[in-house]
């Protein structure tokens, strides 16, 4: 039953089109009015942490945090929730200029009656991302 969950279904294809650099395909799993929050609160890319609302905000999503990366999800397990809604635990590893980074994240889908994505909210410590960088250089 899991497996075959609307929102495991929008999850494994949503992971599977990041990793493959599919926007096209990764954008048609969300609805027109959907909302991403990756990661959940403020962040550098999103300062107000209000996410990414509809299909513009979310191929400029892509453009800024998925298309330049290397991305790898290893998910750990799947919980379903009512008939709509799932989280999964995952790892992600970025391999980005040379640099490896890995980070836990716990991402919870909704999606709507036609297995749609409306909701992705996904929570991960930028602190544990920014302490596997190098420092900046000072001039």
């Amino acid at each position: 039953m899991t497996t075959a969950h609307p929102a495991i279904v929008a999850h494994r294809n949503s992971i599977a089109y990041a990793m493959s650099g599919e926007k096209e395909k990764w954008l048609a799993l969300f609805t027109a009015d959907a909302v991403v929050h990756d990661p959940v609160g403020p962040s550098p890319h999103d300062p107000e942490g209000k996410g990414s609302c509809g299909r513009e905000e979310l191929s400029s999503f892509w453009d800024k945090m998925i298309s330049p990366s290397n991305l790898l999800f290893i998910p750990h397990k799947r919980i379903v929730s009512g008939p709509r809604s799932a989280a999964v635990t995952m790892t992600g590893v970025n391999y980005i200029q040379g640099l490896k980074t890995y980070i836990e994240m716990v991402a919870v889908y909704t999606v709507d009656g036609a297995g749609k994505i409306s909701s992705l909210n996904v929570y991960w410590d930028l602190a544990e991302l920014a302490a596997q960088l190098p420092e900046p250089a000072q001039p």
